[in-house]
């Protein structure tokens, strides 16, 4: 207690504290309200079919995203992302002891600011449930566990800049494990384990992991941990593997504009005032300008900040550099390159520091600036997706609103709860689904919020026919030939309400499709989507699959 009492009692730790308590409150403020996304619900699916390993993610996701649900009992937005408000306010933890291993507490406090308010961390990695979430968590775990291995403090017998070459420790056997753990959240952490290898080997004091029987035992701990998604593959043909390297694979010539595009679609995503600094970062680092930042520094702190710099830009640039460059040639998501900007922020922390020398007032103003613009911002696109302010026609309308509802592409985001009091309240579709064996929807994303919507009225089985062949995971949780004669409701959302397509496949595979009722989902007193459903009378054959079981 006393203990206790002397850490609160010191300012820089007040600080720290109202920092993550204070982002924790805003997030869990916007996961109550924000609708679940379609990813988001896809991997509450994961938690109703635990296994090894999924299609196309580890089995981490399922257990992060499952949490919730298995605490309370109650599936709902807030639920599924209970896990995640908390691995990230980890995460955050983890990053600030991070620095301040590496730097001091105040940079170590400047990285936690801007860690806190950069909206695709907060959003990606902090509020929606997705394998990004434990990625991140164990990410960072790793981060320190190797700042702790590979920098010991002054004064120890393993001091890195005395006499005593680097000694090997046991810490690079609980490395192993926690780079396993971010692999089985995500296939990202094989890229950290090749960028704390390559660090090892670049690194001449380091070079001596090679030898340790440390290391080779975390080597044997790490294929142990990720021993899940070598055994589901093993068993399912690699494919997991397969999925995620088409994904480098070229689809087309190489577009510099295409490069420039995702560069600016990343600093977008972490927010102009920030995205800026820390590509100025990457970059100023990769060149090594460091010398000419910190001229100040005696011969032996820049000796000490270029190797702590080096292993910051090993774990970071591989992914940022990589997944930027892919841009080319392939479309990428920019949340893929995310976890190396969060490990510049360590090097922005650091270069804050010494800015805040120079200028207390204009730092002071960046950041706070900065958070309330984008929480500002955040808020304003909140209350668009739940009650529609610039939406017109809404009754929430400011000035009248301007936005139209088919042109807003978050009214694809189905409010679970309208949709499972459509259920509820309606006699026809409640014994549609009491008479019915199976659910299946023509897109994979389609059918998670349906899950979620359904519980607690019913457990009844959802799968995917998609004409297209994009299954994902349900291609693993059931079999072909599984509901062959049986009925089946087909949901679908008014996209894909009209195509043809999609209706002459399901009425050559089903004796009879006939359409039973809509549920029409409003935001603002107006009908912005609507969920069509049919019944799908005896199933004759085998919808046909390009993979799975």
């Amino acid at each position: 207690m006393q203990t206790a009492e002397r850490w609160l009692a010191q300012k820089n730790n007040q600080s720290v504290l109202l920092l993550l308590l204070g982002g924790l409150v805003f997030r869990a403020f916007v996961a109550f309200w924000l609708y679940p996304t379609f990813d988001e619900a896809y991997y509450y699916l994961y938690s109703l079919h635990l296994d090894w390993s999924y299609f196309d993610h580890p089995v981490l996701v399922a257990l992060t995203t499952g949490f919730g649900p298995w605490l309370t009992g109650v599936v709902s937005q807030f639920t599924i992302r209970l896990g995640t408000l908390i691995l990230y306010t980890g995460s955050l933890l983890l990053l600030y002891l991070t620095c301040r291993r590496l730097f001091s507490p105040k940079a170590a406090y400047l990285t936690l600011f801007v860690a806190t308010i950069s909206p695709i961390f907060e959003i990606g990695f902090g509020i929606l449930t997705l394998p990004d979430s434990p990625l991140m968590f164990f990410w960072s775990a790793s981060l320190y566990c190797a700042a702790v291995e590979f920098f010991p403090q002054r004064g120890t017998k393993n001091e890195f800049y005395s006499s005593h070459l680097y000694l090997p420790s046991y810490r690079l056997a609980i490395l192993g494990i926690l780079v396993g753990l971010t692999c089985l959240s995500k296939y990202h952490g094989f890229i950290l384990g090749i960028g704390l290898i390559g660090f090892c080997l670049t690194s001449p004091p380091h070079r001596a992991v090679i030898r340790s029987p440390w290391a080779w035992l975390g080597l044997c701990l790490f294929f142990l941990t990720i021993s899940p998604i070598l055994y589901w593959n093993i068993q399912h043909d690699w494919v997991s593997f397969r999925f995620q390297s088409k994904r480098a694979v070229p689809k087309r010539g190489y577009n510099l504009l295409d490069v420039g595009a995702v560069s600016l679609a990343e600093v977008l995503y972490l927010f102009p005032t920030i995205g800026f600094p820390l590509w100025w970062m990457s970059l100023r680092s990769a060149f090594s300008h460091t010398t000419q930042l910190f001229s100040h520094l005696s011969a032996k702190s820049q000796e000490d900040f270029q190797a702590k710099e080096f292993f910051i830009l090993w774990v970071s640039l591989p992914l940022i550099l990589g997944f930027t460059l892919i841009g080319g040639y392939q479309q990428i998501l920019p949340a893929w390159s995310m976890p190396g900007f969060w490990g510049i922020t360590l090097l922005l922390g650091q270069q804050a520091m010494i800015w805040q020398q120079q200028s207390r007032q204009w730092v002071r103003r960046w950041l706070l600036g900065s958070g309330i613009a984008i929480a500002t911002v955040l808020l304003i696109a909140l209350l668009q997706v739940t009650a529609g302010i610039v939406q017109k026609p809404s009754e929430y309308a400011v000035m009248g609103g301007f936005l139209s509802p088919k042109n807003d592409p978050s009214t694809e985001l189905i409010d679970i709860q309208q949709l499972r009091r459509g259920f509820a309240e309606s006699p026809v579709l409640s014994a549609a689904l009491k008479n019915s064996s199976f659910i299946f929807t023509n897109r994979y994303y389609i059918g998670g919020p349906i899950a979620m919507s359904l519980s607690p009225l019913s457990h009844i089985p959802i799968t995917c026919f998609d004409i297209g062949n994009d299954l994902r995971g349900f291609a693993y949780w059931s079999r072909r030939d599984q509901w062959l004669g049986k009925d089946a409701l087909y949901v679908t959302t008014a996209a894909f309400h009209n195509r043809e397509d999609l209706i002459a496949s399901y009425k050559n595979h089903f004796s009879s499709l006939t359409e039973i009722g809509t549920i029409p989902i409003r935001r603002g007193g107006a009908v912005v989507n609507v969920i069509y459903v049919y019944q799908a009378k005896t199933l004759l054959k085998p919808y046909s699959r390009s993979y799975g079981i």
